[in-house]
């Protein structure tokens, strides 16, 4: 029974020589970060493919169990808008297959894709390997606020065997911001109603909290109880968990990890983490 958890990056400034070991090769730094998670969000693939040698590497330095959610890059999703995208996204799919089944395909729309573009996606969903298993995350608000509408979007996602990947904003929006980094979350991140479906066995979850651990964690209770519930169904649900800053987010996703585990302890534990300071003799 195996749960995955991740953050947004696998290097932050602030855990450096904090967290993860400092300095470190650009080779090493995903392998440390591999010994706290098990899973990564692959947000810098939306701003350009990387090349052959760049996934080998990222294929080296993570096991075979090790979770990938690579965005497709804006050209396609939201310049091309998923139409005549072919050439695009075979050099795209053939770029990340060094990671094989370590590799899942993020989908995310922009707020401007509406229920109307559903034809499209039903289409551009029909051009993904399997193997991928892709996720897709929607924007517009009609998608969570008119029920034909997110009927329309749950069929179009079941019938390619795609995941539906809610961005949990609900905590960061309680209550008004209390820091820069909080101030400048509210600006960027889709103000939408939480949703918790589990459209194949591999549910995602992408969960930003506050600044504030306290306020964090009270924020991701429901998303410990579904997770639970996900994995007791014999699903392996994968959750990201985000904060404005991101100073606390890989002890954080461990501590989802270790509190889903505490009521579950079927689940596979994660690694030992590297410590952030080299061992000496004395």
């Amino acid at each position: 029974m195996r749960l995955h958890v991740g953050c947004a990056m696998w290097a932050h400034a602030p855990w450096q020589g904090r967290l993860l070991p400092h300095p470190l090769p650009p080779g090493e730094r995903l392998r440390a970060y591999a010994t706290w998670c098990n899973a990564v969000e692959g947000n810098t693939t939306f701003y350009a493919t990387p090349s052959p040698g760049t996934v080998e590497s990222w294929a080296r330095q993570t096991a075979e169990d090790f979770r990938f959610l690579v965005k497709l890059p804006k050209t396609i999703t939201h310049e091309r808008r998923m139409t005549g995208v072919g050439d695009e996204l075979r050099a795209f799919l053939a770029a990340v297959e060094p990671l094989g089944a370590r590799a899942r395909l993020w989908v995310q729309l922009p707020a401007s894709f509406t229920p109307g573009d559903l034809g499209t996606l039903a289409g551009f969903l029909r051009l993904l390997p399997d193997s991928h298993a892709p996720a897709v995350e929607v924007r517009h608000r009609a998608f969570f606020a008119d029920e034909r509408a997110e009927r329309r979007l749950r069929e179009v996602l079941t019938g390619a065997g795609a995941e539906w990947v809610p961005f949990d904003t609900t905590a960061l929006f309680g209550s008004p911001p209390v820091s820069d980094a909080e101030r400048d979350a509210w600006t960027k991140k889709p103000r939408l109603p939480r949703r918790a479906f589990a459209l194949t066995d591999r549910p995602m979850v992408r969960y930003i909290g506050r600044d504030a651990t306290a306020a964090t964690v009270e924020g991701w209770r429901f998303w410990v109880e579904t997770v639970t519930g996900w994995l007791r169904e014999g699903r392996s649900p994968t959750v990201f968990v985000h904060t404005p800053d991101n100073a606390d987010a890989l002890t954080l996703a461990r501590r989802f990890h270790d509190e889903v585990r505490a009521g579950l302890p079927e689940v596979e534990p994660l690694p030992d983490p590297l410590p952030a300071e080299p061992l000496t003799l004395f």
